[in-house]
């Protein structure tokens, strides 16, 4: 339970359900109050981000056979997705592979692994499982990610954001109620609204390679929003 005085400088401020005094001007009482809520949409955007990884005994070994692996892999996608999206090289790697040290010893060099990834993104949603299926039969070994998400979150964001606001005035109207005061205006409000994107998956090419299409259905895009009022106590 909860206990607070009301006197002139003090305001209240409500919290994730915790009420705590707030210090004010000696003429002005406030109380805050955080609204929480989240709008769903149906996503129209698909990032996808696919990987080639390769090993060699030397670094220009390693370099070269991804270089051309990742070539494959680009010109395939290139050919399955047409002007129905784009698509860019997301990072490189190159790097030497170590062996275990045992009893103390030294680790040697053994290898060396160069990575290369590829980012997709489109708009046509149908198309993610046969770009995940032509990557991987050009050599693609890994897919990193798979995000559905908005090309236009403002109506989604809008809705949560409203919903947000009246959760808020609820609170400080029931908290006005529970302390026997009556609300003044709003002196201040903010809002935080960010998209969740829905990720699907990672997975390595080997769980793919039995041959069968990819399914792939996407999820509802959800928008959070979080919208604090302080309101001046009458």
């Amino acid at each position: 339970m909860v206990k607070a005085a009301l006197i002139a400088t003090v305001g209240f401020v409500l919290l994730a359900g915790v009420v705590r005094a707030q210090e004010t001007s000696p003429d002005r009482r406030t109380i805050e109050v955080s609204g929480n809520s989240e709008a769903q949409a149906a996503p129209d955007k698909a990032t996808l981000a696919l990987a080639i990884e390769t090993h060699a005994a030397t670094a220009a070994q390693a370099a070269g056979a991804n270089g051309a692996m990742a070539q494959k892999v680009r010109d395939a996608l290139k050919a399955k997705l047409g002007d129905q999206g784009k698509m860019w090289t997301g990072g490189y790697s190159l790097y030497p592979d170590y062996s275990e040290p045992r009893d103390g010893g030294e680790a040697k060099i053994i290898g060396y692994r160069a990575q290369n990834s590829i980012t997709v993104e489109t708009g046509a949603l149908d198309l993610v499982g046969p770009l995940i299926d032509a990557a991987i039969a050009a050599g693609a070994n890994r897919v990193d990610s798979l995000d559905y998400g908005l090309r236009d979150e403002t109506a989604a964001r809008n809705q949560a954001i409203a919903q947000a606001t009246g959760d808020a005035q609820s609170q400080a109207e029931a908290l006005a109620r529970a302390l026997n005061v009556k609300l003044g205006p709003v002196l201040k409000a903010t809002t935080v609204s960010q998209e969740r994107p829905v990720p699907v998956m990672r997975m390595q090419a080997a769980a793919m390679a039995a041959g069968a299409a990819t399914p792939i259905e996407a999820g509802q895009v959800t928008v959070p929003a979080s919208v604090t009022l302080t309101y001046q106590i009458q």
